[in-house]
């Protein structure tokens, strides 16, 4: 009853303010500056309006240290809301963050969103053998940013959620489907945008905790700690760790994570001074990609798991142990959010960064002892190697990356009149060296070293030098100018959104490797123009439309000679000259926002040249990303998305997908060509759905969502594909009421993929071709089987949590 009368007062208060604003305003707002404000104003007024109007009584809010909110004010219980912008954009809000599973990383917490189709290998989000492609597009086609700094790898474009943030410091999560916006600091993002908001600190002081044990020796154990207003100067901070591990699902292994978050935030008048950061130090496991007739021979058993028993003397001569393939990493990131009010007008936008970042991606492999090259060089001696017998040892092959990243993607925004002009500017500088080396290991096949950078841990030649399969450093430097205006008309009702982009990037590389290659440099600038236009009808009713263009520069690995060290014989041929992938996509959309049902539909367009697709090749024992060009590619669809705002605690969603993409010309192999013209492009299922129904009454709450994905093409010969699957997770909780110290402790159930659904659940590494098959010029061209993800299995996971 008081909620109610608190609704009603502050509504006559609101409509009394609007009525003494419109007779001032033509009455007495002579000037256009004035009138101007009082449009403001009165917009300003009219959106809160329109805030009540739609939370009215259903908003249930569970006041923390933070004001937290566990309210059902979004539609689908956190998995739509209401957007204003040019293009198409799906949000997931903490609603639905907070229900699911601890540890839950970004791929899985966006998976229901659409056109996303999520690849996992295991059910709590682990391992790293994670992917994700939005409308057909790969995980390396998407830009991945955290509150204004990129999150991708500088080699490979790659993201990699378990190093992102913990689940309990997002806010929101909003996949942009079509294309990045004009001033994120992205440059491979033709499958769009994933952005990431952290929550702000609390104004009070507290923290929150929570604990969790489950499947698989599961344990994940989380703490935020809260500094509130820090001496009433308006700064205000919190800082949280997390400590995660879990057994394999299949096979042996452990992985283990350990990760911090932290913001520091200052607001005052409008303006927004912030300094973010995220460490993360994580062991995982690995989970074998199998092959299609691997996967119906053996399941999830057998030899589509790695050894648990370490015998030098089986068919894989050891080499499938599975502590060989323990992937240790570490990364690091910070950055500086800051948003001032230069003048009445005019403000600036900054966010400089640096990033650190250190893995290695490693595997069993077996390597002579004498009979080697160092590039094009013969070793001419016997190295001496524990185990080796025959000539021949076992040995923990090792891929190195080091990168170090700094930047800034600085920006200022003039509004005046109808216009709000911007004009950035974009700096990135990075430093990628690899190696790939060789770790000797015991009887027991105990590695001395998994990071494989002390000297002391490395196989080496009698000189004191390391043995080397592949040793290049790239120093990438990126210059990025924009400029924009977004025009919004007829009282904001019609908004025009017109940009331009020039991306220069220069990468000089250098292949220590001995050989005919040394220096690797590669120069491309590529002109970015863009528009779009959104009209608003009503408040409930918009259209909009938009056209852009992106590209994106090959992975690093194409620069490069690879040699086999077996023979000197060059086993990847360097190509400083690959054209960079381009494309043009165009979007059309309608949204409803009504007081009850939330909705959109979106028509979308693109049309590429030189579509790169991502896959991974064994190279001298080790898994590495490469690319393939896969020519022409035209790609189109329709995205559905509808979410019920609370109805008798009640809210449904559903989003679904139609895509069709084809290949548009031959693909070349060798000297001929193969047949892929008008063929289905690979990662690209015609159809998936998502539905999801949330009850929350304040208390009680449970969340049930079911995933539907069509067949995948693995191969751009369309002759091999996986089948469709359908998964299913539940979740159900209660809150408490505050108790003593406690607020509103928490106690829920997570179940992932509740059916224990076996399945492939994406295309890991595509091939040209899985059969032997007849070029246009007659040649036979020689078949390659594709690998893929085996999906995680049943897990449930029990989790207490409470805020104090």
């Amino acid at each position: 009853m008081a909620l109610k009368c608190k609704n009603i007062l502050k509504k006559i208060l609101l409509y009394s303010s609007l009525i003494s604003l419109n007779i001032l305003a033509s009455n007495q707002a002579k000037s256009e500056e004035y009138k101007s404000i009082i449009s403001e104003k009165s917009n300003s007024i009219q959106s809160d309006l329109s805030d009540q109007k739609y939370n009215g009584d259903n908003v249930i809010t569970v006041t923390g240290n933070q004001s937290r909110k566990y309210a059902l004010r979004e539609g689908g219980g956190g998995l739509i809301y209401p957007e204003n912008n040019v293009k198409s954009v799906s949000s997931v809000q903490s609603d639905f963050i907070s229900r699911q599973a601890a540890g839950a990383n970004a791929f899985q917490l966006a998976a229901m969103l659409p056109g996303a189709n999520v690849a996992s290998s295991d059910p709590l989000g682990l391992s790293p053998q994670t992917n994700i492609s939005v409308r057909g597009l790969n995980n390396d086609a998407l830009g991945y940013v955290l509150e204004g700094m990129p999150l991708n790898d500088i080699a490979y474009y790659t993201g990699y959620p378990g190093q992102f943030a913990d689940s309990e410091n997002y806010s929101q999560i909003s996949l942009a489907q079509g294309s990045a916006d004009l001033d994120s600091p992205v440059m491979n993002a033709a499958g769009g945008l994933m952005s990431l908001k952290f929550q702000d600190p609390s104004m009070k002081a507290g923290g929150y905790f929570s604990g969790s044990y489950g499947s698989y020796e599961s344990n994940r154990q989380f703490i935020r700690l809260e500094t509130g207003d820090i001496a009433h100067t308006g700064i205000r901070a919190f800082v949280s760790y997390s400590h995660s591990g879990a057994d394999n699902w299949r096979g042996p292994g452990h992985d283990l994570r350990h990760h911090i978050d932290f913001k520091i935030l200052k607001e005052w008048n409008e303006n927004r001074v912030s300094l973010i950061g995220s460490w993360n130090r994580a062991v995982a496991s690995y989970y074998p990609q199998v092959s299609l007739s691997e996967w119906k021979k053996f399941k999830t058993s057998g030899s589509n798991n790695l050894a648990k028993i370490y015998n030098v003397l089986n068919d894989n001569s050891g080499t499938d142990y599975y502590k060989l393939w323990k992937q240790p990493e570490k990364t690091f990131y910070l950055g500086a959010p800051i948003q001032l009010k230069l003048a009445d007008k005019i403000k600036l936008h900054l966010t400089p960064y640096v990033q650190e970042a250190y893995g290695n991606v490693p595997g069993g492999s077996q390597i002579a002892t004498s009979g080697l090259w160092n590039g094009t060089q013969p070793i001419n001696e016997t190295i001496e190697i524990p185990g080796a017998a025959d000539g021949l040892a076992t040995v923990r092959a090792n891929s190195n990356q080091r990168s170090l990243r700094s930047g800034v993607n600085l920006s200022v925004n003039w509004k005046t009149g109808w216009n709000n002009f911007v004009l950035g500017y974009w700096f990135d500088y990075s430093r990628d060296q690899e190696k790939q080396t060789f770790t000797s290991i015991d009887a027991t096949g105990h590695a001395s070293n998994i990071w494989a950078y002390q000297k002391g841990s490395l196989i080496r030649l009698s000189d004191g030098s390391p043995l080397l399969a592949a040793n290049f450093r790239t120093n990438s430097e990126l210059n990025a100018f924009y400029i924009g205006d977004k025009m919004s008309l007829l009282h904001d009702r019609l908004l025009i959104d017109i940009g331009f982009k020039e991306v220069i990037l220069n990468r000089y590389g250098i292949n220590n490797m001995p050989g005919p290659q040394h220096s690797a440099n590669s120069h491309t600038s590529e002109p970015l123009p863009r528009i779009g236009i959104r009209y608003k009808f009503n408040n409930e009713h918009q259209l909009f439309f938009n056209t852009s263009t992106n590209f994106r520069a090959p992975s690093e690995t194409a620069l490069y000679n690879a040699y086999d060290p077996s023979s000197g014989e060059i086993e990847t041929k360097a190509n400083t000259n690959v054209k960079n992938e381009y494309s043009v996509s165009e979007e059309f959309g309608y949204r409803y926002a009504g007081n009850l049902l939330i909705g959109n539909v979106t028509l979308f367009n693109y049309h590429f040249t030189n579509r790169q697709i991502e896959t991974q090749i064994i190279q001298n024992g080790s898994i590495i990303s490469s690319t393939i060009n896969a020519g022409a590619q035209t790609s189109r669809g329709i995205d559905i998305e509808l979410g019920l705002r609370p109805w008798h605690h009640f809210s449904p969603y559903v989003s679904g997908e139609y895509l069709y993409a084809k290949i548009d010309n031959d693909l070349q192999v060798g000297d001929d060509f193969l047949p892929t013209k008008g063929k289905t492009a690979v990662r690209s299922p015609r159809f998936q759905a998502a539905v999801g129904l949330t009850y929350d009454d304040g208390h009680f709450f449970s969340v049930a969502t079911i995933h539907y994905i069509d067949r995948q093409y693995a191969t751009f010969t369309n002759d091999e594909r996986i089948s469709a699957h359908v998964t299913g997770d539940l979740s159900i909780g209660y809150r408490f009421s505050d108790a003593v110290r406690l607020q509103k402790p928490t106690i829920r159930m997570n179940f992932i993929n509740i059916t224990n659904k076996h399945y492939i659940s994406g295309v890991a590494d595509p091939t040209f071709n899985a059969k032997d098959t007849v070029g246009r010029h007659g040649n036979i061209i020689s078949g390659s089987s594709p690998d893929y993800y085996i999906g995680g299995g049943f897990a449930a996971l029990f989790t207490a949590s409470t805020e104090f």
